[in-house]
């Protein structure tokens, strides 16, 4: 009788071992931290905030590269408020998120609802989060108390991450904004979904600030308020090909609020699409501000049904606010909207309203072609605004 054993087949199985191994102990160099070998129950019902730090406390005190924290698929977490605290010893780091991961029930269940952040990454270079798992707020008790957006809890705060990567990753129903970055470096944003009803309140989904050099690409959001939030002190963001909807669209501000100064600069938005949105392009300041937006670049934009396609609004008002005499504004200047394109819900598809105390300046219209739902005829408003427009209708920018 003829053997049936080949060599090769035996070396195949030897090397899968192999592999397995190294995946059990470490990947080259690095390890891997398991948060069910730190006593996590992954159950959805206990509290496993107090392994996933003690798994986060070992993988960040431990030195080489390659490290993994591993959130297993086919497990639901519940967490608490917590921070994974860095710097780390590791020159790089990564959470694995193949589970789920789940906030209390309701804000009575919290340990403390008041917290700014519910999971918060801090001063940690080198963190890359990714995976196919998800991360669930269940911010609906939240968002039914009318509870101010100061007393609602962040999904995920980034603070002092230089080198961060997050991809895949899909978050529903954030009390408050899915994503915050703040004061962070060098920032890749790739393939996840930030979902939440358009109805929810203040739920943005990536609010960027004080940071530089942020990359978001390849997205979907729909939310309840703003897709992309650009706040002060943010600088060379680049977005691109980002699904956005319900929602507010993709907005610069809101900046000077309370006199404050207020600087963004060098941001591009390309290649995006506005599926019934409050919002396409917008920027918005507050009365009494001072600093700048400049270099703002909104191109290859597709529009459904938005109801506010391009639209600066240097008199932004919020709620409760009185209307006070302005004597300074938040300066805007060299942006440009081009090769807009598809339906707008109201007739005025262009409304660009400025301060009388700075203007807008260096304003770009160029290739508008948007449509009304109703058929009537687009209409573009301008005020204090000042720039230059090429096929967008009729012109409503004044010639400096």
């Amino acid at each position: 009788m003829k053997s049936s054993y080949h060599p090769h087949i035996m070396e195949i199985i030897v090397r899968v071992v192999f592999v397995l191994t190294l995946v059990n102990f470490g990947i080259l160099n690095g390890q891997v931290y398991d948060v069910l070998k730190f006593g996590a129950k992954g159950d959805g019902t206990t509290d496993d905030s107090e392994a996933f730090v003690e798994a986060w406390k070992a993988m960040c005190s431990s030195g080489g590269s390659n490290k993994t924290l591993l959130v297993p698929s086919d497990n639901t977490f519940l967490l608490q408020p917590l921070v994974f605290q860095g710097p780390c010893n590791s020159l790089s780091v990564q959470v694995q998120l193949e589970g789920k991961i789940v906030a209390p029930l309701n804000k009575a269940a919290w340990s403390d609802f008041k917290s700014y952040e519910w999971v918060c990454f801090n001063k940690i270079i080198g963190l890359t989060v990714r995976g196919s798992g998800t991360i669930t707020g269940h911010g609906s008790s939240f968002w039914e108390a009318n509870l101010p957006a100061s007393k609602r809890p962040t999904q995920l705060h980034f603070e002092g991450c230089n080198n961060l990567e997050i991809n895949g990753i899909t978050s529903f129903d954030s009390p408050r904004n899915h994503i915050s970055i703040h004061d962070c470096r060098q920032v890749k944003i790739t393939q996840i979904k930030l979902i939440a009803p358009g109805d929810s309140p203040n739920t943005d989904g990536i609010d960027i600030s004080a940071s530089t050099d942020v990359e978001i690409y390849d997205t979907i959001v729909g939310t309840g308020v703003d897709c992309v939030a650009l706040n002060s002190g943010s600088i060379n963001i680049n977005i691109a090909r980002m699904r956005c909807g319900p929602g507010h669209g993709i907005s610069v501000g809101s900046l000077g609020k309370d006199g404050e100064e207020s600087t963004v600069e060098n941001i591009q938005v390309t290649n995006c699409t506005f599926n019934e949105t409050n919002n396409g392009a917008r920027i918005k300041t507050w009365p009494n501000g001072k600093g700048y937006a400049r270099n703002i670049v909104f191109k290859d934009i597709m529009l459904t049904e938005t109801k506010n396609p391009i639209i600066i609004n240097q008199q932004y008002i919020d709620k409760g606010r009185i209307d006070l005499e302005e004597s300074s504004a938040v300066a805007i200047s060299n942006v440009t909207f081009m090769d807009f394109h598809g339906t707008s819900r109201q007739d005025e598809i262009i409304k660009i309203d400025c301060s009388e105390v700075t203007c807008c300046k260096d304003i770009v219209l160029d290739r508008i072609d948007i449509t009304t739902v109703d058929g009537n005829k687009p209409i573009a408003e301008c005020s204090n605004a000042y720039g230059n427009s090429t096929n967008a209708y009729d012109s409503c920018l004044k010639t400096e």
